[in-house]
This record gives C-alpha cells, sequence and structure tokens, in this order.
C-alpha cells in the first residue's frame, strides 16, 4: 500500500500549531527574569509538570525513532522493549528528586562543578551542547515528514519550516511557556493514541491480517538483532534519562517535593499507555506501508483512517515534537549562556543581559541542529549518537555525585572525556564497527575510568 497524502490533515496541524503559538505569547508576558524562562518561576504543579515530563520524553525519538523505528525495522518485542529504560529510569530519578531539588541549579553543569570544579562544568556543556543538538535536528525532521504527508512537500522543506516554528516558540517565552503546551501536548496524545490503536488494527484486518504481512523474524525477541546489537539500542535512552538537563530542569521547577514526586508518579504511568501504544500502530503501519522510511511509520497511518482521527494523531505527534525541540534547545541555549558565557566570557552580565544572550543563543543553536541532521541517514541513528554522546560523557560521573561519596574530580572528569570521545571515535572514525551502537562500548570505558581514576587518586580521606 502507498501513502497518500492529504491535505485536509494539515488543518489539524495547523490550528494545534496556532494554539500553542497564542499559548507561548501569552505565558511570556509572564516572564521577568531568567529563573522564570528557565525554570518556570519553580511554579510548575502536578499536573502539568506531569505533562511537560511526558512530553519532553516522548518527542521525535518516540514518533519518528525510538518505539516507531524498532517496531518498523526490526519487530514488536524489540519496540516494546524499549520501554522498560524508560521505567528504570523514571524509578532511579524518583530516589534521587529531593536531591536534584536540594542543588537548585539551573544547569546538570553546575551540580556537577561542585563536586568535580569548574573544568568539569565547561566539559559538561559541551557535552550536552554536542547531544541536545542531535536530538533538536531529529525533532526538525519529525516535523518534515509531516508535512510531507500532509502537503507531498519534500521532507527537506518541512524541514526547515519545522526547524523555524521549534525555533520561534523556544526563544519566545522559555519553559515559562514551554511547559503549559507540554501538558496540553501529553493529553491530547495518550486520548489520540488510543482512539487510533484499534482502529488502525480493523483497518489493517486485525493481527491476524498485521502478522501475515510481516517478515516472520519481526515476531521474534530480537528481530533481526543479536542479543549485544539489541543491548545497543535499549541502554542509550537509560542513561540518557538518568542525566537528563531536561528533567533535572523540570523537578527543579516544581513547586515543592510532593509535587514532584506525584508528576514522577503520573509520569510512569503515561509511559506505560504511551509507549506500548506507539508500539503496535507502528507495527501496525510496517504490515501496510512496507516501503516507506522507518521514521515515518507512526504518522503514515493517519493517512488510512477517518480524517478527525487521523487529524488528532498528527497534531498530537506534531505537539509531541515540536514542546521536545523547544525543550531541548531552551536546555543548550543554558548551558551556552550561563557555563560558557556569563562564566568565563561576560561574568559581569545583568540578568536581563543573560536572558537575551539565552534567546540569542537559542536561535544560533537551533541553525546548528539543522546542519546536523543532513549527516545521518535516519531519525533512529542520530538519535542513538546524541542519546550516547550524553549517557556515557555525562551521566556515570552525575550519577557519582548522588551515590558514591568518594569519587573525585580526577574520576570525574576523566570519565567525562573517556565517554565521549570513545562515542566520537565508534560512531565517526571507525564507522560503527560490527553495527554495534558506540554505547556497548563508551558506557564501560566511561564507567571503568571514573572508578579506576578514583581509585588510584584519592587516598584514604577521600573516602
Amino acid at each position: 500500500m502507498g501513502i497518500e497524502h492529504n491535505p485536509t490533515l494539515l488543518w489539524f496541524v495547523g490550528a494545534y500549531g496556532v494554539i500553542m503559538i497564542i499559548m507561548g505569547i501569552y505565558y511570556s508576558r509572564k516572564i521577568s527574569n531568567s529563573e522564570d524562562f528557565i525554570l518556570a518561576g519553580k511554579g510548575l504543579g502536578t499536573i502539568v509538570l506531569t505533562g511537560t515530563l511526558l512530553a519532553t520524553w516522548t518527542g521525535s525519538g518516540s514518533i519518528s525513532g525510538g518505539e516507531t523505528s524498532m517496531a518498523f525495522t526490526y519487530g514488536i518485542i524489540p519496540a516494546l522493549m524499549m520501554m522498560i529504560p524508560t521505567l528504570v529510569g523514571i524509578g532511579i530519578l524518583y530516589l534521587i528528586a529531593p536531591k536534584i531539588r536540594e542543588f537548585g541549579k539551573y544547569t546538570v553543569s553546575g551540580i556537577l562543578e561542585e563536586k568535580y570544579g569548574s573544568t568539569a562544568r565547561m566539559i559538561a556543556s559541551i557535552i550536552i551542547i554536542l547531544a541536545f543538538v542531535g536530538i533538536v535536528s531529529y525533532q526538525m525532521t519529525g516535523l518534515g515528514f509531516i508535512l510531507n504527508l500532509t502537503t507531498g512537500m519534500s521532507v527537506e522543506v518541512g524541514t526547515i519550516i519545522g526547524a523555524v516554528l521549534i525555533v520561534f516558540l523556544a526563544s519566545i517565552g522559555g519553559l515559562r511557556s514551554v511547559a503549559p503546551t507540554d501538558a496540553l501536548s501529553a493529553f491530547l496524545a495518550i486520548a489520540a493514541l488510543f482512539i487510533t490503536l484499534p482502529t488502525i488494527y480493523v483497518i489493517a484486518g486485525g493481527w491476524d491480517g498485521v502478522t501475515n504481512n510481516v517478515p516472520a523474524e519481526h515476531l521474534t525477541a530480537t528481530g533481526e538483532l543479536n542479543n549485544i546489537q539489541l543491548l545497543g539500542f535499549l541502554l542509550p535512552s537509560l542513561f540518557l534519562l538518568l542525566g537528563d538537563q531536561n528533567m533535572y530542569q523540570r523537578l527543579a521547577s516544581s513547586t515543592g517535593g510532593k509535587s514532584a514526586k506525584r508528576a514522577q508518579i503520573g509520569w510512569l504511568i503515561g509511559m506505560l499507555l504511551i509507549s506500548p501504544a506507539i508500539s503496535f500502530i507502528a507495527f501496525a503501519s510496517s504490515s501496510m506501508f512496507p516501503n516507506i522510511d522507518p521514521g515515518m511509520a507512526l504518522m503514515a497511518t493517519t493517512t488510512v483512517m477517518p480524517t478527525v482521527i487521523g487529524g488528532i494523531l498528527l497534531a498530537a505527534a506534531t505537539a509531541f515534537i515540536v514542546t521536545t525541540g523547544n525543550s531541548y534547545l531552551l536546555s543548550a541555549a543554558t548551558n551556552v549562556t550561563y557555563d560558557i558565557v556569563g562564566k568565563y566570557i561576560k561574568k559581569e552580565a545583568s540578568d536581563k543581559q543573560l536572558l537575551g544572550m539565552t534567546k540569542f543563543f537559542i536561535i544560533l543553536l537551533g541553525v546548528l541542529s539543522y546542519i546536523l541532521i543532513r549527516f545521518f541517514p535516519t531519525v533512529l541513528e542520530v538519535q542513538m549518537y546524541a542519546y550516547t554522546v550524553y549517557g556515557a560523557g555525562l551521566t556515570p560521573a552525575l550519577l557519582a555525585v548522588f551515590f558514591w561519596k568518594r569519587v573525585n574530580m580526577a574520576g570525574g572528569v576523566s570519565s567525562m572525556v573517556a565517554g565521549v570521545v570513545t562515542t566520537l571515535i565508534w560512531e565517526i572514525l571507525l564507522g560503527k564497527p560490527f553495527e554495534l551502537n558506540s554505547v556497548i562500548v563508551a558506557l564501560p570505558v566511561a564507567v571503568i575510568v571514573l572508578v579506576v581514576v578514583t581509585l588510584m587518586t584519592s587516598n584514604d580521606r577521600n573516602k
């Protein structure tokens, strides 16, 4: 079955886009300082915080990569397994959330500086920018897919339009405006997915109709992957989530510890609903549209469903993609402003100047994100690169701050350098040998270096 473009669906996407812009402008008028822009004035309640955690984590990584691409390319069981790292990560964050709030920092780099010194802050900022620019880049491609489906315009032109929208919304209101639009997006998406799921299976001929049209390997436990390759897809999301600056900023933005805990429970429940639904919808799509780009699997189903259902799902997908792009772009720009320019170049900058710089760097990093996506053939590939740069480069050293009192500056800094350098060598210089994602090599290297260097350079007083 081929994809027939349905321009009518664009009305739903456009209507939701207008709502997001209006909300963004409205909330942007409530910003009076940097804390309002970056941490929403530490005023996020349980419902909005739940929604923004859900929407930030479930962006194009799930809609175009993650569960969607795994279900299309390797089968339903590997796709369902993509949910496990997220659930484990949310559980661990639940335990350390009070400590995150205690630090009260704008960035993860600020937390690392407390333990490892200013060098760690600079290295961490570079790692975060490298990773987050990658994550923003495939949100732009996700919007390109949507515009291609609805209008027939090329994915490349659609990606440019997506880039402009993401940059605009991120720059006008920061987290103060992003969080409420996130919440609306998350709850709309849950409703849309659960209307879509039974509908698409009826259209596809039921479970038997789907399974008869997919390769036999797609019904096995690992698809066409071996166990090590499968692990290479599961670990990056776990270690990104455990150290994700976006999540740390949101937890620090809550009204208090109770609202943060309730929101994390809501986030866990939401992911138990969203992740399997995406997997099963994309799996049905693989039987109906076997020759499309894997990243388009979920969105392609909107073209064969009743227009209203397809339009709502596409609007929800758009919302997830835009809000995730906004969040990671805002977070990366915060690093440039506070951890590099404000720390080393313009130390006496006023709050107003810092706010202006953050908005400027949102635009600059948005351009870099667009350039980066040209170098990766699929969303899943850039997703695995970005997650591993962050997960191997930052997360071991960051978790050690909370769980290992003995860890020291030498161990933390060495681990960060080792993780990101190993990732870049494996992905770019060596071209991903044995078709293994770099996390299989980079993460163990980062952990081993963290432990060994700490033990070699510490003395009994550090225990």
